[in-house]
């Protein structure tokens, strides 16, 4: 951040009073904490009032708050952002506070909130505070209940939070624009008893897609079903954070969708049980088993489990297409097509040329074959056996014995016991068997080499 804590509740500026409520015309405005890096800060643990546990946004933060009489203040700022979706790629997106998505905000059961926004968008905006139950003209839709904010200019919007749960934020202002320009928060509201369906871990990322092409770095606003990036807190795999939990950890999992079609998110290795949507907890008794939970667009969903089996487990959309990087709608069906003739003609013009398709694609996740400016591999990331062959919106629950209630650093590949990897079938008997150790110039977290334009590789295909 560009604040510390301390400075962030000590710090003020002035506002004219035509702009705010009356109520908080004598207040001033709390400072607005900027956030640059790609990664996941740490949980923002509440120093005073009702214990919670922190909920940790993947690749993402969560907005400090100061304390006005009985009103917790907090201060969004919509402005254009620069997000790395992955390694090798930037975007140029409209956001809140630095990134997009913005900041997650946290509070709890019963809390006044106020919340400042400030306008530094070409356009106008408002906020629509999904899921809340506040009063009609706190709702944030512009025109209907509310004036839009204009440029340069900053609103307040102030309700008691009457819920528990799930909840986001996003603009109800030339929404076909401002949301596929990545404006979009999370916004959780923990339990006024903090016993009550309290996990150990507590993760959260909203689903959103863009339609960045190659060389460019401003999605299109106006596309409505062929998105070539399907993200998660707008990074796409390899550059998703792992979900780090201890064994025996009580964990969540939420998450919300602003894209234009549904996600079904799967995870391995667990049945969990789904807990809480955007209309509230699902009750106990009533909570059901899945290994898949479907989300549909403007949802939320949250999952829970007991992280008692270790391994490298992934996590990811089932539609296949959503866990693709940059794909290319055109490409045509190869396979059993020989190329080998026709390749070795094109080659003499465009000396880079590389066919691709004939057998499959899996090749495509072990080339580093040269790529335009500011874009990323369909398929990529290496693990500790090899290609990953993913994109998109994946990642990977890392579940460690003895880990502190802390720590989320990248524990590092699995180390498989003796004898549970699945191994070649050589006819010799399976005590002789050796699990594969991983390759030692490989790194504990997955990666993507981006090769540019005019660099061969080793991996040519011919």
């Amino acid at each position: 951040m560009t604040v510390s804590r301390r400075s962030f509740l000590g710090a003020a500026a002035l506002i004219s009073a035509g702009t705010i409520s009356s109520r908080a015309q004598a207040a001033a405005i709390p400072e607005a904490p900027t956030m640059k890096e790609a990664g996941m800060q740490p949980p923002l643990v509440p120093t005073s009032g009702v214990d919670y546990n922190p909920v940790v946004t993947l690749n993402g933060w969560t907005l400090p708050w100061r304390m006005n009489g009985d009103w917790k203040e907090f201060h969004l700022v919509a402005e254009p952002v620069v997000r790395e979706i992955a390694p090798g790629m930037v975007a140029h997106l409209w956001g809140y506070n630095g990134q997009s998505p913005g900041p997650t905000i946290e509070a709890v059961e019963g809390d006044k909130v106020r919340i400042f926004v400030t306008n530094k968008l070409p356009e106008h905006t408002t906020i629509h505070w999904h899921g809340q139950l506040l009063p009609n003209g706190m709702d944030g839709v512009g025109g209907l209940t509310q004036p839009h904010i204009k440029p340069g200019k900053t609103f307040v919007y102030e309700f008691q939070l009457r819920k528990s749960g799930t909840f986001m934020y996003h603009p109800h202002a030339d929404e076909m624009v401002q949301m596929a320009m990545g404006m979009m928060g999370f916004f959780v509201v923990h339990p006024r008893d903090p016993a009550f369906r309290r996990v150990d871990r507590d993760f959260v990322f909203l689903i959103n897609a863009y339609d960045i092409e190659p060389g460019s770095y401003v999605p299109k606003v106006a596309e409505m079903t062929d998105f070539n990036l399907w993200t998660w807190n707008s990074r796409a795999f390899p550059g998703i954070d792992p979900l780090v939990c201890g064994k025996g950890d009580k964990v969540r999992v939420r998450f919300g969708n602003l894209t234009m079609t549904n996600h079904p998110i799967h995870m391995h290795g667990y049945d969990f049980k789904v807990s809480c949507t955007d209309g509230g907890w699902v009750p106990e008794a009533a909570a059901w088993p899945e290994v898949t939970i479907d989300c549909a667009v403007g949802q939320m969903r949250a999952f829970d489990f007991t992280a008692d089996a270790e391994g490298d487990w992934a996590i990811h959309c089932h539609k296949s297409h959503h866990t693709m990087n940059a794909m290319g709608h055109d490409v045509r069906n190869y396979i059993g097509v020989d190329k080998k003739a026709v390749a070795a003609k094109i080659r003499k013009l465009v000396p880079d040329y590389m066919p691709m398709g004939s057998a499959g694609m899996a090749d495509m996740g072990e080339m580093e074959m040269p790529l335009p400016d500011n874009t990323l591999p369909m398929m990529t990331g290496f693990a500790q056996f090899g290609a990953v062959e993913m994109g998109g919106m994946f990642s990977v629950v890392k579940v460690r014995q003895g880990l502190a209630a802390g720590d989320y650093k990248d524990p590092g590949w699995f180390k498989h016991p003796e004898g549970t990897v699945s191994y070649e079938w050589t006819g010799a008997s399976k005590n002789a068997f050796h699990a594969p150790s991983a390759p030692e110039n490989r790194s504990s977290t997955a990666e993507v080499r981006v090769i540019k334009p005019g660099r061969r590789s080793n991996h040519d295909q011919h």
